[in-house]
């Protein structure tokens, strides 16, 4: 006969934090350490490893369908703001995964936490099984989105476009059978079926069946602010009373038929707009008299202006209702109130969120919450600074570069670490033809907007050193005078 001792207590725990764990970690850890130290400045590709980087490339090209838009395939290693190439190459990254790598390449804490979730008993995590990485970091996302608004809860999602989702399903369920969307003009939303029509791109919806009804708000016009400083405040009263009557229409119009409006209190990829704190709040105000979820979409503003959320920078907490996140976190997230807590079923999925991005993303926003990046005078405030100021350096000694642009008030704009600047008119194809000289230069940064266009970054301020600011713009200026012609 066999008999079977019970052991008391988990097997997990012991394991995880065993001597043979911690201390194979610590041997990678220390390793990661010295050679991404070898990585101190950018560098061109080498003739040996461009042979791999074409052969990969090629690979890509064959089996998505389409190639690369930048010759962009990363070795496996970086140091902060700096990454190497499969061809060899070091660049400045500038725009991060558009966003999603706050603390750079080869970030070590981030690495070591990336290692012990690895360590778990499964890669992947969902809704119907999760381990405990996925309980403490909804509960660390609440924890400080409720510091200053009636966010209760968090789900969790792969992506940002199905944040997206999960929060409109949530305000349809809530305000049934109200279906209509309110949203501002050139606001992107990601790229699902629905998304991509509530989104203002016509090339993101070219082809899509259009079955959503959406009314598009004007948003903030950034020259009033020059009307402000020169001593007219009227000019902003004014314009956020006229967006105030054009949402009354709208509600008039179609009464009692929306759902919500989308709040992009930042919009990314219609131009790093900003718009004063007062036109946001005059329309939540609207909203919330005529029972419409205020919806605040943060995928691309969550950590990076001058407080965690920019709702909170902004005084606008106790107005929202539901709010995404996304890009910074890792794993994407719908936060909602207790008053929006959908009936079960409504929401689900396979997928919840990779254990190591889970871990990796509840280790950032410690660090975010720890560390000296918010206020007036924190960390992201200096380093806009001091960008605007390496922008406007450049417009001194070459003026012929920023001719005036109709609508853009400041050369260099954006809000804390989403920055732009404003060359050659906004052309479009100037800016990607920049875009695409910075990348053969050095510098990794993309392009914005709809007309005006502009080139933006979004760098890795975690880890970016301000001492770096001139070495990224000696680079700027080179690829520029060669796009100037």
């Amino acid at each position: 006969m066999t008999t079977t001792t019970q052991q008391s207590g988990t097997l997990g725990p012991p394991y995880l934090n065993s001597d043979v764990v911690t201390s194979s970690i610590d041997m990678i850890i220390n390793e990661l350490r010295s050679r991404r130290a070898l990585i101190t400045e950018p560098k061109g590709p080498d003739s040996e490893s461009r042979v791999q980087f074409d052969e990969l490339a090629a690979m890509m090209a064959k089996s998505r369908g389409r190639g690369l838009y930048y010759d962009y395939i990363a070795s496996g290693l970086g140091n902060g703001a700096l990454v190497e190439l499969v061809d060899g190459s070091v660049k400045w990254d500038m725009i991060n995964g558009i966003g999603v790598h706050f603390f750079g390449h080869s970030e070590p804490e981030l690495v070591r936490a990336a290692l012990e979730a690895a360590t778990g008993d499964t890669v992947m995590q969902g809704h119907l099984q999760m381990n405990e990485d996925a309980i403490r970091y909804a509960d660390t996302l609440v924890k400080y989105a409720s510091r200053t608004s009636d966010l209760a809860h968090c789900f969790f999602s792969t992506g940002g476009a199905m944040a997206n989702e999960n929060a409109l399903k949530i305000a349809y369920q809530k305000h049934q059978p109200a279906e209509r969307v309110l949203a501002f003009s050139h606001c992107f939303m990601g790229r699902t079926t629905v998304m991509a029509q509530i989104g203002d791109s016509a090339a993101g919806r070219d082809g899509v069946p259009l079955n959503m009804h959406i009314d598009y708000m004007p948003f903030y016009d950034e020259a009033l602010d020059r009307l402000m400083r020169a001593g007219d405040h009227s000019a902003q009263t004014h314009a956020i009373d006229g967006a105030v009557k054009q949402l009354e229409k709208f509600i008039t119009r179609y009464p009692k038929q929306h759902t919500c409006f989308v709040f992009e209190l930042v919009q990314g990829e219609g131009g790093f707009n900003t718009a004063p704190r007062e036109f946001h709040k005059a329309l939540m105000e609207v909203c919330k008299a005529n029972d419409i979820a205020v919806w605040a979409d943060e995928i691309q503003t969550f950590g990076r202006t001058e407080s965690l959320f920019a709702f909170e920078a902004m005084g606008l907490g106790e107005y929202i209702d539901i709010c995404t996140v996304g890009k910074m976190t890792q794993v994407c997230g719908t936060l909602y109130s207790e008053r929006y807590n959908p009936k079960p079923g409504l929401l689900s999925g396979t997928f919840l969120g990779g254990a190591a991005p889970l871990r990796v993303g509840q280790r950032i926003v410690e660090r975010l919450v720890e560390g000296d990046y918010y206020g007036p005078d924190g960390r992201i405030a200096q380093h806009h600074k001091a960008f605007v100021e390496q922008v406007e350096g450049l417009k001194s000694r070459h003026p012929d570069w920023f001719p005036e642009v109709q609508g853009v008030t400041s050369t260099a704009g954006g809000f804390g670490g989403m920055l732009r600047f404003t060359p050659f008119g906004g052309d479009k194809k100037k800016m990607i033809d920049l875009s695409k000289a910075l990348f053969e230069d050095g510098v990794i940064a993309f392009y914005c907007g709809h007309g005006p266009f502009h080139i933006r970054m979004l760098p890795a301020l975690g880890v970016f050193k301000m001492e770096d600011w001139p070495k990224v713009f000696e680079i700027v200026e080179r690829s520029m005078a060669r796009v100037a012609g």
